[in-house]
């Protein structure tokens, strides 16, 4: 079976560690560029001070730029997410939402880097808003990539 940005929005929003945090994936584009999260702040996503906790904006943000980059190299490229940074500049409370983009542009700079079988670290960023448009949280992600060994062999 074939995943559609629409069967992983699903899935992923069905995933025992989305589905009890209160995180819902709205949607991956068609072309792979852009996936939209929200983050329901209720009584189980919730702080000790009754505002969005550290960990579920944390988990909001986690695979979603390394899932934009895995689809759009596609099978020849190893692609991980090895870290994140998050900076909390208000209290985050109702529904949060984080939008991912990676564009075309970017992934071809990152593919002929990694051309030859180079080691990539490319670091993206994105911003967690509230309801009423202000900024909660400031996330940057690491996400590493390479071209498969069998690849590049196949090219020398």
């Amino acid at each position: 079976m074939r995943i559609t940005p629409r069967r992983l929005a699903v899935g992923m929003s069905l995933w025992i560690p989305n589905l009890f945090s209160g995180i819902r994936v709205r949607g991956f584009s068609a072309d792979w560029t852009q996936a939209v999260v929200q983050l329901h702040v209720n009584v189980f996503t919730r702080n000790y001070v009754k505002t969005a906790f550290g960990g579920s904006m944390q988990a909001m943000t986690d695979p979603y730029f390394f899932m934009l980059v895995m689809h759009q190299l596609g099978r020849d490229y190893v692609v991980w997410d090895t870290r994140g940074e998050i900076e909390f500049l208000t209290p985050g409370r109702g529904v949060l939402t984080a939008r991912f983009h990676v564009p075309a542009e970017r992934i071809a700079d990152i593919r002929a880097r990694a051309a030859g079988g180079a080691k990539v670290l490319e670091w993206f960023e994105t911003e967690i808003t509230d309801g009423a448009g202000e900024v909660v949280a400031r996330v940057r992600r690491e996400v590493y990539v390479r071209e498969k060994k069998r690849v590049t062999a196949a090219k020398a």
